[in-house]
C-alpha cells in the first residue's frame, strides 16, 4: 500500500493512523536473487513488487549538508572489484559480489592540520541550496509525498574523516578538533536548512550515525551529551519550530546504553533495531513509551530458520503496543543470504495475516526501499 505522507507521520508520531504499516526497509543482499531464482522465484517476487510491501514515497529537500567535492575517479574497475579515489583523498573498494557500498582503505584526518585542509569541502556554500529541487519537492509533497532533509552524523563524518579508532580517541586526545568539527557541520547544516524551511515543510530530518556494534555503542552518554546534544539539537530546534515532526537516526548495533542520551538530544524515531545485538523493540517501546518510534526490529536471521521459529518472531514482535502506532514493522536490515524464498512468503504472509492486512493479491504490487 502507498501511504500518504501525513497518514505516515500520524503513525511516527502516535496520531490517527490507517493501520499498522508492514514494510521492507533495506531489501536483499547482493546474490539473493540468484539464490531465489534456483529456488523458483519470479522476477516479481525478486524485484520485490509481488510482495506488495507499504511505503510512503520520498523526495529529498534539495539541500546538500555533507562534504561535497569532485565524483570519484575509478582507478581500477574489474568484474570483481572497484577502486576508486573520492575528493577526500581516500582510497575505496568495493567488492562487487558481496557489498554496495565501498569501504575507505585510508583516511585523510589524523590531527587539526588535516582537517585544516579538508575543511573547505564541509564549510557553506549557496550552491548547496538547489531551489529548483526544492521546488519539485514542494509539488512532490503537495501529491502526498514526504520530504527528508539530512544532517551529517556526529560520529559518521569524523569516522570517516578519520576512522573508527583515531575518531574514539579524539574525543580524549583532541577535543579541539573533535568541536571544530561539529560546529563546522553546525553552521553548515544551520545554512542550508534554514531558507529551506523558510520556503517548504520539511517532514522528516534524517541523521546517518552507525555508531555501534554487537557488543555496544563506540561512544558513551557523556560524548553523546557533550558533542551530539548541542549539534542535534541546534538542528533539529530549527526545523521542529517550522514543522519537522520527525528526528530519525539510521544506526546499527546495540545503542541500548546511549538511548536515553539520545533522545535527550531530540530524536524521537530509530531504525533498523537488530535483535542480534541486543535491540527488543518490545522492550524498548515499554521503556520509552511514545517518546520514540521504532523502525524494523524484526529478527532477519530467523527466515533462515523454520516455520515455527518465523512464528515466534512474529507473535513476540507484533505486540498489541507496537501495533498501536509508533512502530514500522519490518526486517532489521538487509534479507540475508541462504534465506529460503519460501520462508520469505511465509513470512510476508503471516504478518499480513497477524495484523489484519488483506493476502497479496497479484493485481496489487509496489515496493519501495523504506530506509532513508
Amino acid at each position: 500500500m502507498k501511504w500518504h505522507r501525513e497518514q505516515y507521520l500520524d503513525l511516527l508520531t502516535f496520531g490517527e493512523a490507517p493501520r499498522p504499516m508492514f514494510a521492507e526497509l533495506f531489501g536483499p543482499l547482493v546474490g539473493l536473487d540468484a539464490e531465489w531464482r534456483t529456488q523458483g522465484a519470479t522476477e516479481a517476487e525478486i524485484a520485490m513488487v509481488a510482495f506488495d510491501w507499504d511505503y510512503v514515497p520520498v523526495v529529498a529537500c534539495g539541500g546538500y549538508t555533507d562534504g561535497i567535492g569532485p565524483p570519484p575517479v575509478v582507478l581500477r574497475d574489474t568484474t570483481t572489484e572497484r577502486v576508486e579515489r573520492d575528493f577526500l583523498g581516500r582510497t575505496l573498494k568495493l567488492l562487487k559480489q558481496t557489498a554496495t557500498i565501498p569501504l575507505p582503505l585510508n583516511f585523510p584526518v589524523k590531527d587539526m592540520d588535516d582537517w585544516r585542509r579538508v575543511k573547505p569541502h564541509f564549510t557553506f556554500c549557496p550552491e548547496r541550496i538547489k531551489w529548483d529541487e526544492v521546488e519539485a519537492a514542494r509539488r512532490a509533497q503537495a501529491a502526498g509525498a514526504l520530504v527528508v532533509a539530512h544532517m551529517p552524523g556526529a560520529f559518521d563524518t569524523p569516522r570517516e574523516l578519520m576512522g573508527e579508532e583515531i575518531a574514539c580517541l579524539a574525543y580524549y586526545e583532541q577535543p579541539e578538533l573533535m568541536a571544530d568539527i561539529l560546529a563546522t557541520l553546525a553552521d553548515t547544516t544551520r545554512r542550508v536548512l534554514e531558507p529551506i524551511s523558510e520556503k517548504l515543510t520539511i517532514d522528516l530530518l534524517m541523521v546517518h550515525e552507525d555508531l555501534a556494534g554487537k557488543s555496544g555503542p563506540l561512544i558513551g552518554p557523556v560524548q553523546i551529551r557533550e558533542y551530539f546534544q548541542p549539534y542535534y539539537r541546534e538542528i533539529w530546534d530549527l526545523v521542529s519550530s517550522r514543522g519537522t515532526r520527525v528526528f530519525e537516526q539510521d544506526t546499527d548495533g546495540n545503542i541500548n546504553p546511549i538511548l536515553a542520551a539520545l533522545l535527550d538530544c531530540g530524536l524521537n524515531s530509530i531504525h533498523p533495531l537488530e535483535p542480534a545485538a541486543g535491540m527488543d523493540i518490545v522492550q524498548i517501546r515499554r521503556t520509552y513509551g511514545k517518546r520514540l518510534a521504532l523502525r524494523g526490529g524484526i529478527d532477519k536471521h530467523v527466515l533462515r530458520e523454520d516455520r515455527a521459529a518465523i512464528r515466534r518472531e512474529l507473535e513476540y514482535k507484533l505486540d498489541p503496543a507496537l501495533r498501536a502506532g509508533g512502530c514500522v514493522f519490518g526486517l532489521d536490515h538487509r534479507i540475508t543470504n541462504g534465506t529460503p524464498i519460501e520462508n520469505y512468503r511465509y513470512y510476508v504472509s503471516l504478518g499480513r495475516e497477524m495484523l489484519g492486512l488483506p493476502p497479496l493479491d497479484p493485481s496489487r504490487t509496489g515496493w519501495a526501499r523504506m530506509a532513508m
